[in-house]
C-alpha cells in the first residue's frame, strides 16, 4: 500500500509524525505495509508527490492509496473528487481514507 499526505509550511510538525504514524498503524491493522508514504510539501520546489505517486502506482503492483482525508488531495470538493476519481476509476486503485472530511484534520483518530 501507499500512502499520501499533503503539508503546508505552517503545518505543525509534531501533528504531521502523529498523522504518519497513525497512516502506518492503519494499514498494519488492515493487514497492509507502507510501502512508501508520498509527502506534498506546498511551496516547495520539488516535483509533485501527487504526480510522484501516479507514476508509482503505473509503474507497480500496488492497488492500495491510503489518506489521511480527502482534504490532503485539495481543499476544493471538486478537485478532492477528481483526483479520487482518478485514482480509483482511471487506475483502478483502492483508496482508503481514514477521515471523510473536506477539512484539514486536527487529528486522525483510529
Amino acid at each position: 500500500m501507499y500512502g499520501y499526505m499533503r503539508l503546508t509550511p505552517s503545518d505543525d510538525p509534531d501533528e504531521n509524525a502523529a498523522i504518519e504514524g497513525e497512516l502506518r498503524r492503519y494499514t498494519l491493522r488492515e493487514g497492509f505495509e507502507l510501502e512508501r508514504l508520498f509527502i506534498e510539501r506546498l511551496g516547495a520546489q520539488d516535483e509533485s508527490a501527487f504526480f510522484a505517486l501516479v507514476d508509482a502506482l503505473k509503474a507497480t503492483e500496488i492497488k492500495h492509496v491510503i489518506v489521511p482525508s480527502l482534504w490532503h488531495f485539495a481543499r476544493l470538493p471538486g478537485l478532492q473528487a477528481a483526483m479520487r476519481a482518478h485514482i480509483e476509476g482511471e487506475l483502478g486503485v483502492r483508496l482508503w481514507v481514514i477521515q471523510n472530511s473536506a477539512r484539514q484534520p486536527r487529528s486522525v483518530s483510529s
